[in-house]
């Protein structure tokens, strides 16, 4: 019977002891895309990249526009051409086929660099608030709610109006 006692007491103490260790964590979380979108930077990069895009789609259609009328005068001078500068003909439309192909990947790729290259530096900057609120704030963990299937905002803080007053954003 002492035995059941003793191990009842342990018990209880041990989940006594596990509540307050979980009750010292603290949690918080945020919305980080609110966070970045919210910022004056990222309107600008946007529009920059948005301009730079623009830019890419005006070359394309230019080539597009390009191609279309050569094509359309390959077809009404194919009956009356030579084999061999039908052929060659042909091979030119083929050709800035390749070229426009090649160009929209190139431009792809170039979007993403450019997207990287204006949004990383925001995206750096709005980290850096977040881990300085959290660690101003004694927080073992922040949680982006995008990645997550639940909250409970009564237990974990929102911690978005403070990193927008650390950045400064209304």
């Amino acid at each position: 019977m002492k035995k059941v006692f003793v191990i009842l007491l342990f018990a209880a103490l041990v989940f006594t002891a596990q509540d307050g260790f979980a009750q010292s964590f603290k949690t918080g979380h945020i919305n980080r895309d609110d966070i970045i979108m919210g910022m004056p930077d990222y309107d600008t990069a946007m529009k920059k990249y948005n301009a730079f895009g623009q830019e890419l789609t005006n070359a394309l259609e230019l080539m597009q526009v390009e191609l279309n009328n050569k094509y359309d005068q390959f077809t009404k001078e194919e009956k009356n051409l030579t084999d061999l500068v039908k052929a060659n003909k042909a091979q030119e439309i083929t050709d800035m086929q390749t070229r426009i192909t090649n160009f929209q990947q190139q431009a792809q790729v170039q979007l993403q660099e450019k997207q990287a290259e204006l949004l990383n530096p925001i995206i750096e900057k709005a980290n850096n608030a977040i881990n300085a609120v959290a660690k101003e704030g004694g927080y073992i963990y922040i949680y982006d709610v995008r990645t997550l299937v639940y909250v409970d905002t009564v237990k974990s803080t929102d911690i978005g109006p403070l990193v927008k007053t650390k950045l400064g954003i209304k």
